[in-house]
């Protein structure tokens, strides 16, 4: 069995370069220029040749500073999650802070235990995707004084920074595109809304637009993504009680429209032809299926940008009143939302 070799320590860098541990220490934390040309390389060549690399966790601990941001997302096989979280690395690269991301999977015990577990590694800020803390729980991180910003949904009662977007004028505008298109029968699909405000802002916006106009029937459905078949039903269902109307769908996310996709494909239904579509995220494939379906685009990349500007703020300014920030999408109209 071979040994593994043992990883030099600052004492040996000190041994080698024959000097003392402050010297080296210097050089390391930038005070070069209190060591003499000769003496930077000695130790220089030291480093070298012993491979040393500094442990910077030790280093930024020594200085009361981890640079590390955590990251609690609900779920990261959701695209929304993944653009989200490039613009939140992104904005790490610029301002010197390192990513530790955790994925709850939607469950809310493993939220719980990211939070305290991100606590122990001394992140200086949290960022956070929540999936059903609640109220007293929430509260509770904040008295502990870590900041703290969430993304996309917020908590009732609890005063904190909130990132996101304009949902409410994201859905007039995905409904009202429907209507303009000619479509009289609308019928509006969630996941489970439960706690989650996005989805709850989504539908009364929707449900609001819609008993603003007239001649316009509406529904609104939700249905767990793990009850394919009870999506189907809900799908079909409408489609026939609405057979003498022209019927479209809204999806509250990138997700339910995949989902939605599957069924309408099982059934032999095209859209922009027996029906329309319209549905919150751009998706990678969004272009590239049937005649292409239309969506509400959301910067992605400039809400988990701004998060961690959020996250900043608050680490330099503890006592800052809690801030939110909503952006605007964008609606991007293709084949599935027009009628022949």
């Amino acid at each position: 069995m071979t040994n593994r070799p043992t990883r030099a320590t600052i004492s040996d860098v000190a041994k080698a370069a024959g000097t003392g541990k402050t010297s080296v220490s210097r050089y390391l934390n930038g005070e070069q220029q209190l060591l003499s040309p000769a003496l930077k390389a000695r130790i220089e060549q030291a480093i070298s040749d012993l491979d040393y690399r500094p442990s910077q966790m030790a280093r930024s601990l020594k200085r009361g500073r981890t640079r590390l941001i955590g990251l609690i997302i609900a779920d990261i096989t959701n695209p929304y999650s993944v653009e989200v979280m490039c613009g939140i690395e992104a904005a790490c690269r610029d301002y010197g802070f390192t990513l530790l991301m955790c994925n709850t999977n939607n469950e809310v015990a493993l939220e719980q235990y990211y939070i305290q577990l991100l606590s122990s590694y001394q992140v200086e800020g949290l960022i956070v995707n929540a999936v059903g803390m609640r109220e007293e729980e929430l509260n509770r991180l904040l008295k502990s004084r870590l900041p703290m910003t969430l993304i996309d949904r917020k908590i009732e009662g609890v005063d904190c920074n909130v990132i996101g977007l304009k949902n409410g004028e994201a859905s007039q505008q995905v409904t009202h595109h429907l209507i303009d298109q000619g479509f009289n029968a609308l019928l509006f699909i969630s996941e489970i809304i439960g706690s989650v405000n996005t989805r709850r802002e989504r539908q009364q916006a929707f449900q609001e637009t819609v008993a603003h106009t007239e001649g316009i029937c509406s529904e609104s459905a939700e249905i767990s993504l793990q009850q394919p078949e009870k999506l189907r039903h809900c799908i079909l269902d409408f489609l026939q009680r609405h057979a003498q109307q022209s019927c479209a769908i809204v999806t509250a996310n990138g997700t339910l429209t995949l989902q939605v996709m599957k069924v309408l494909q099982a059934e032999g239904l095209e859209c922009g032809r027996d029906l329309g579509l319209a549905g919150f995220d751009e998706m990678s494939w969004s272009s590239l299926t049937g005649r292409g379906i239309t969506t509400l685009k959301q910067p992605t990349h400039q809400i988990g940008y701004s998060a961690l500007k959020s996250v900043i703020s608050l680490i330099k300014q503890p006592e800052k009143a809690p801030t939110e920030q909503f952006f605007s999408g964008e609606l991007i109209v293709r084949g599935s939302s027009t009628l022949d």
